[in-house]
């Protein structure tokens, strides 16, 4: 990363950066509510629930929709906050130009072999995501869709299994709550 010596630094240019990528970007609940919400939770849940003081982890949580959502590439990523946040991101960025159920597919599949930096990114991201379901689902989702929301989480999770079971916990205990759609 560019300036080692102040990690927080780098944190919070990388925050600056994804607001201002997604200021213009909501989320799918019923309240619509600001999109940058969901990188920062994404940092929330590494740093504070999982302990996590990785500056390049957390750098690449609050990036990690940003290739993915908004009009940057790698390459500017990479120039801006070095290769490894750059990398990290990739590793958890869908090719959009996929069928969503293949997208979905390919990140169980590709689950196993991703780093351990990557790995924590997608906990945190399945753990904000089961979440926000839970508290505030999009409006037109049905329960039957929440319940497939949660099944797919859990195969995605089985193959970051060993990265970091305290956060594994957090995801177990959200999963055990699927049964509040039925």
């Amino acid at each position: 990363m560019e300036n080692s010596r102040n990690p927080f630094g780098a944190f919070v240019k990388a925050v600056s950066f994804a607001a201002d990528k997604h200021r213009n970007q909501r989320r799918k609940d019923a309240e619509a509510s600001p999109y940058i919400n969901h990188p920062i939770a994404l940092a929330n849940v590494l740093a504070n629930e999982g302990g996590v003081d990785d500056v390049a982890v957390l750098c690449a949580a609050v990036l990690h929709d940003t290739i993915e959502d908004t009009e940057k590439t790698p390459e500017e990523l990479q120039a801006i906050f070095g290769p490894k946040v750059a990398s990290v991101v990739m590793e958890v960025t869908d090719d959009k130009s996929l069928e969503k159920s293949v997208r979905k597919q390919r990140q169980v599949e590709h689950a196993p072999h991703m780093s351990r930096e990557a790995k924590l990114v997608k906990l945190a991201d399945k753990i904000s995501n089961l979440r926000d379901i839970l508290a505030s689902p999009p409006a037109d989702w049905s329960a039957e869709r929440k319940q497939a929301y949660f099944e797919w989480a859990a195969r995605l999770v089985a193959g970051l299994r060993g990265v970091h079971p305290g956060l594994e916990s957090v995801f177990d205990g959200l999963y055990a709550r699927r049964t509040e759609f039925a």
